[in-house]
């Protein structure tokens, strides 16, 4: 099913063209979890999509199956001095969170509907807004209560950190998790 997945590269230039679409995206993903956990509802989520569409170095990857949107991920460099690591509950080196604006990538979402599911859909998705970073690693978080999602992204190469808890109304507790990246022009993410 992946082999007529077309994918495409957006960046800030295009967020007001494409808004919409991954509003429409997360709305029917988290249609589930939106009815019931106020962190998941669609205003929050529309809060947080603005906030990083609106950030330097924003980008994009959606995944298309003949015209139709299946999945979608994106992130953005941490600036210097970055709130991501505000959460932090885990001791770390010092060294380990400071940001230079070049250092880290943050991934902030990646999602994939439902009949594209189990399809290496997310993992070329993953793959081809990771490829060309120029950063040295990339963090992400994941859901405590989605040991499945941690392992497969330990599968692909990404380490635990440490526990989070975002400073957001109603953050859940997450695993803030690393994966170093090579160095820019020779990629070495697996693809299987």
């Amino acid at each position: 099913m992946t082999a007529d997945i077309e994918l495409r590269h957006y960046t800030h230039h295009h967020a007001a063209h494409l808004r919409p679409l991954l509003l429409d995206v997360y709305a029917e993903v988290y249609a589930k979890e939106a009815q019931n956990d106020p962190f998941c509802a669609i205003d929050r989520f529309t809060e947080g999509l603005d906030s990083w569409m609106a950030r330097p170095g924003w980008n994009c990857v959606v995944g298309y199956d003949h015209g139709k949107p299946v999945g979608y991920t994106y992130g953005a460099p941490l600036p210097p001095g970055a709130r991501w690591w505000g959460g932090l509950l885990t001791r770390v080196p010092a060294d380990t969170l400071t940001e230079t604006g070049t250092r880290t990538y943050a991934l902030s979402e990646l999602m994939v509907r439902t009949p594209w599911r189990k399809t290496g859909t997310a993992r070329r998705l993953h793959n081809e807004l990771l490829a060309a970073r120029p950063e040295q690693r990339a963090t992400l978080l994941v859901l405590q209560d989605h040991p499945k999602v941690r392992a497969l992204y330990e599968s692909w190469g990404w380490q635990t950190l440490g526990d989070l808890r975002p400073r957001l109304l109603n953050a859940p507790l997450f695993h803030a998790m690393l994966l170093d990246l090579p160095p820019r022009g020779r990629s070495v993410i697996a693809t299987t």
